[in-house]
Parts: structure tokens; sequence; C-alpha cells
């Protein structure tokens, strides 16, 4: 048996089909269905899990090369939650890249998979590339 914290069967084989420089999305709630993507839905109610939560999870296992977030994310969001953000994703130097809203939404076509989760605050939608 697999030891580990993940619990969900489909997100841990959606972990497992991540090679080198593949990339995931870890998205809030809002964020929309794509079309030919995995998607592993973990959203239970408004607010639960947090994207911050489901980042701490996999980041137990599964360390990024590279994550994107929009850059609105500093303008909607206040300090804490960006710290929050920096601290979930262990923000090395180099690591942590800001992009418009556009650009970070057109990495998901080439996306190997979706977690969807129940987080309410607006552009928190994370991209994960595998190192």
């Amino acid at each position: 048996m697999i030891e580990t914290r993940i619990l969900n069967p489909s997100l841990l084989a959606l972990l497992a089909r991540v090679r080198h420089t593949n990339r995931i999305v870890i998205a809030d709630a809002m964020f929309p269905s794509w079309p030919g993507l995995t998607e592993v839905d973990l959203s239970l109610v408004a607010g639960v899990p947090t994207v911050t939560q489901v980042l701490a999870a996999i980041a137990a296992t599964w360390k990024p090369g590279a994550a994107w977030m929009a850059r609105e994310f500093h303008d909607h969001n206040d300090e804490a939650t960006r710290r929050e953000f920096e601290s979930a994703l262990g923000a090395a130097p180099g690591v942590l890249m800001y992009e418009p809203h556009s650009e970070l939404k057109a990495r998901v076509p080439g996306s190997t998979g979706l977690v969807r989760t129940g987080e309410m605050r607006i552009y928190t939608n994370v991209v994960l590339e595998s190192r």
C-alpha cells in the first residue's frame, strides 16, 4: 500500500501521471471546466478545501519546479493571503511567477489535469510544473 497523506485515489492517480515538465492546475471553485482535461473535483462546500490546503497536501511528496499565479492575485487579496500562498508553495526564489490571468489560463490546455477546490478567494488558481 502506498503511504501518503493524500487519501483521494483520483488525486493520487493524477499526480502519478505527472512527468518531467508536465503541469497540473490547482483551481478555485469558480475556475471553468476544461474540455479534454482530467479533472479531480475535491470541492465539498464553499471554502473547503482551500487551494493552500491542497497545495500543502501535495507538497508533502511532490515539489514543483515552477509555479504561476495571476498577477491580479496581488490586487484582489491582502498581504496575509499572499504570504499564505507563498508559504504553501515553499516559494523558493524563481519558483513562483506572476503573469496576467489571461496568460495563466493559456497554460491550462497543455496541463495533465486540473484539481478543483472549494476555494472562494479570487485569482487563487495555481499552475504547477514538475521538475
